[in-house]
């Protein structure tokens, strides 16, 4: 994603627009939307691409019913009755054998509406360039569709014979008509053009103009960009689960707290060594680097148990190997993180609450070299954080050319309160490592405890 639209949606009334990069900060006073921003991704991820109905109180993250998510302040002081989002991606289309494939920039908008006190969607619309593709919903029925090109928009309603289900349901995809109806059974066919009536003054819909659609409809269907659920956006909690002494092996499953993180060192270590020594290494570096650890290895038990041990050296000493219960919380707290960037089997997003939480100051910097080194347009890392060393290390490695990311590569998102609504304020770094257009809040926010500590 390169860009999140939003609009009376919990303390964001007012529509505006945030800047998403391969390293995207959230930053800004406690209950300013931070967290809130972050499950409205991964919902739009859901619905834009995964096809599927909007959870917004999955882990880590519980925004409530359709009147906990609407904003409450509108301007004839009645609670909105519709929440809009959406956001914007450049999409690789790949062409047949004879052509170049293309990079298109694809906008998505969502409309959520309530049925009982659940959020359902009422209205998808898909544009690239000058075509487009809107739906709309009642009662978690499909009710309309019209499509758009440079030549005119057309309308088309789901014919009586009723050959295809198009209800919304919570445990079932969201369908995507143009796509599930017309081209997968009867693509290219005369009746799908006689079945789109001209809006307005537009001419007939042609065979060209159904054509002109067909890159949007592959955005929007193709199993090529269907996610499944491990390609999810990977949602860190903010507080990580408390380490044992004694793991069992099992089958390890992705989840928020990072339960599953010491099966998958151990899985591993025990089935692929080649992958488990660069596994190894990378994350001695990252323990080296912030002064945590030297070592992390894995010792196998009794049958089906295994320990995590973590060993500190002190010049060219090495210390004894100890239980991850027995050194630093900061160590268990942040190990679930860096895994889950360096597995090779990473989803394209990241979305991380304060993952510098129980870290000391050189290990937050450090922390931020490892999301310089690590994200990228297809590793996408979105963070909410409260620390200036995270972020001071970010800049400074961009301007000493350390890590991947130039300073386009970087998003600044600011909270800020304005009364009692939240205004975003999108934020970018130069060549330098400066902070270029921040508001006048962004510096006080900052330096507010600075100033406190010498007196100022």
């Amino acid at each position: 994603m390169e860009q999140v639209t939003v609009e009376n949606f919990r303390c964001f009334r007012e529509k505006q627009t945030a800047r998403l990069a391969p390293l995207t900060l959230l930053v800004g006073d406690n209950s300013t939307g931070k967290t809130s921003f972050l499950a409205l991704i991964r919902a739009l991820w859901d619905i834009g691409y995964h096809r599927k109905s909007p959870s917004l109180k999955a882990e880590p993250y519980d925004l409530g019913n359709f009147d906990e998510i609407a904003n409450r302040r509108t301007k004839n002081g009645l609670q909105t009755e519709i929440v809009q989002a959406g956001f914007s991606s450049s999409i690789l289309i790949r062409k047949s054998k004879r052509g170049r494939n293309q990079k298109k920039l694809f906008e998505v908008e969502i409309s959520l509406s309530k049925k009982g006190v659940t959020p359902v969607v009422s209205r998808l619309f898909y544009r690239s360039e000058k075509t487009w593709i809107e739906e709309f919903f009642e009662n978690e029925d499909f009710r309309e569709m019209r499509v758009g090109t440079y030549s005119g928009s057309w309308k088309w309603k789901k014919p009586r014979s009723g050959k295809a289900s198009f209800r919304l349901r919570s445990s079932q995809q969201i369908p995507f008509v143009f796509f599930d109806y017309l081209i997968q059974q009867r693509w290219g066919s005369k009746e799908i053009i006689d079945e789109f009536k001209p809006v307005g003054n537009s001419p007939d819909f042609t065979g060209d103009d159904l054509e002109s659609i067909n890159d949007l409809a592959t955005f929007r269907g193709a199993p090529s960009f269907e996610s499944p659920d491990e390609y999810r956006p990977f949602a860190s909690a903010p507080a990580r689960s408390r380490p044992y002494r004694i793991y069992e092996r099992s089958q390890p499953t992705r989840d928020p707290q990072g339960d599953y993180m010491p099966m998958y060192l151990a899985n591993t270590y025990f089935e692929d060594e080649e992958k488990w020594i660069l596994l190894k290494n990378s994350l001695e570096e990252f323990g080296q680097s912030s002064g945590l650890f030297d070592e992390i290895s894995i010792e196998p038990l009794d049958i089906g148990t295994f320990r995590v041990q973590i060993r500190k050296f002190n010049g060219r000493a090495k210390g004894l190997q100890r239980n991850l219960v027995d050194v630093g919380y900061g160590v268990s707290q942040i190990l679930p993180v860096i895994v889950e960037l360096l597995r090779e089997d990473i989803t394209p997003m990241f979305l991380l609450q304060q993952p510098e939480m129980h870290l000391h100051p050189s290990a937050q910097a450090a922390l931020g070299s490892f999301f310089c080194e690590n994200a990228s347009w297809n590793r996408q890392v979105i963070i909410e954080t409260h620390s200036d060393y995270l972020l001071d290390r970010i800049r400074t490695d961009v301007r000493d050319g350390n890590g991947n990311l130039k300073p386009e590569d970087i998003s600044i998102l600011f909270f800020e309160r304005d009364g009692l609504d939240v205004r975003i304020h999108s934020i970018r770094v130069d060549q330098e490592g400066d902070i270029l257009d921040a508001p006048s809040g962004y510096r006080d926010f900052f330096m507010r405890e600075l100033d406190r500590s010498v007196g100022v």
